[in-house]
């Protein structure tokens, strides 16, 4: 039987040598089969490993949002011929707020070994970076989209990291971003602290820590589009 590689990516465009270690190169140099969110992405990460891959000797299953579950389980057969598999996400570590998480149970419930590659998280970077606990602490993905919905979490989010003494930690679609620090700088109370992450690991790498007072006296104004993670706690 073979063995499930989650293999982490680039964040940003940044030097493969800052971010990942050589074993890493190692362990894809030798796969022949992957399953990944973004075929197109994964071959051009791959190149930038390694130049000379074979990128047409290489078997790849898309594994994304529009993904029909029900085929995911095929996707393991190569495993029953000894072959190894690596799971690759659009960007850092698979499976962590990743559709990879499907393809790693479906390994588990079959008893296949699944081996974890070291690799940047944006979620542990920027928590690392905040300032803020790191004992205790969740990640919620995507806040509501809908306006009440989205202001009744963001309270409750503050609400537990006072009475739970717990950093939460979510992020928004790009293209949103000033709209939910806008958002903040409403709801939240002035002492409660935020911690905005844009662009991690790349050289334009932006990570600030301050109160919700602070922030509304210098808002940010260039997070537009770009990657960013937020977190709150008091």
């Amino acid at each position: 039987m073979g063995t499930v590689f989650l293999i982490p990516t680039i964040l940003s465009d940044c030097p493969l040598r800052q971010i990942l270690p050589d074993a890493n190169t190692d362990v894809i140099n030798k796969l022949k089969v992957f399953i990944v969110e973004n075929i197109r992405t994964t071959r051009r990460f791959l190149k930038q490993v390694n130049r000379d891959i074979n990128i047409d000797e290489l078997q790849f299953f898309e594994l994304n949002q529009h993904t029909d579950l029900n085929q995911i389980n095929s996707y393991l057969s190569p495993l029953k011929n000894g072959q190894d598999i690596g799971i690759i996400s659009e960007a850092g570590c698979p499976a962590i707020a990743d559709p990879g998480a499907d393809i790693v149970a479906l390994a588990q419930a079959q008893g296949i070994k699944v081996v974890p590659l070291v690799g940047p998280s944006s979620i542990l970077l920027s928590l690392m970076a905040s300032g803020f606990n790191g004992q205790g602490f969740a990640f919620h993905g995507y806040l509501p989209i809908e306006k009440n919905e989205r202001v009744q979490k963001i309270k409750q989010l503050e609400k537990r990291i006072y009475s739970e003494n717990q950093t939460q930690i979510f992020i928004e679609t790009p293209y949103r971003n000033m709209q939910l620090v806008d958002d903040l700088c409403k709801i939240l109370q002035p002492q409660t602290k935020l911690c905005i992450a844009a662009d991690i690991t790349a050289e334009t790498e932006y990570i600030r820590t301050r109160t919700i007072a602070e922030w509304k006296k210098c808002l940010p104004k260039d997070l537009h589009k770009k990657p960013c993670i937020f977190l709150i706690y008091k």
